[in-house]
């Protein structure tokens, strides 16, 4: 018999003002929320400061939790050119930390992640977060205020699925994928008010 392997992913939600991030467990195909939280720079007036708090905290993080991959949302492309920039570099930062660090990067398009979650490629923050909560079994008491938390911990799952068999549900009965979820946890779905 095989021993279960075990795997750290780091996901962060890149920001200039608040940079949100999730640390996934991995044992086998099975997912466990270790640590989310943010940094929260709103306060730090300076840009180049907040791109130094950025760097320090990815490589706390990094030291911290020893993970073997680091996922993180792509910038997406908008109308405010400032705005985009600085997320680009708050996004280039936290990337710096991982590359010094010999940690593999993977990227994922904002998209991409909340189509992995919810299904929905345009689902609210709430949403996100209130998928993760129940994909992963995390009590309503340590769920975030601020939901760049739950982004940051969605594109760790988002890459946990993208490295493993999407069309299946593992062993445990854990969920993959959105239809997996709907399909095995029908009691937990809302429905939707009709127009």
């Amino acid at each position: 018999m095989t021993p279960k392997t075990e795997k750290i992913i780091l996901g962060i939600d890149p920001g200039s003002n608040i940079m949100g991030f999730g640390v996934l467990k991995v044992i086998g195909n099975t997912p466990e929320m270790l640590k989310m939280g943010v940094l929260d720079l709103r306060k730090t007036k300076d840009h180049y400061v907040s791109l130094r708090k950025i760097f320090n905290f990815t490589l706390e993080l990094i030291n911290t939790y020893h993970p073997d991959e680091l996922a993180i949302e792509a910038p997406f492309f908008g109308k405010n050119v400032q705005s985009m920039l600085k997320l680009g570099r708050a996004q280039g930062t936290a990337i710096t930390a991982a590359v010094i660090c010999d940690l593999p990067i993977f990227e994922y398009a904002p998209l991409k992640i909340k189509m992995a979650i919810t299904g929905n490629g345009k689902a609210a923050k709430s949403q996100v977060a209130d998928m993760m909560r129940r994909i992963l079994n995390i009590p309503e008491s340590e769920m975030p205020t601020l939901l760049d938390a739950t982004d940051g911990l969605a594109a760790a799952y988002c890459h946990f699925l993208q490295s493993t068999n999407r069309t299946k549900t593992n062993t445990s009965g854990k969920c993959r994928k959105w239809s997996d979820f709907v399909r095995t946890h029908p009691e937990k779905i809302i429905p939707t008010k009709s127009k």
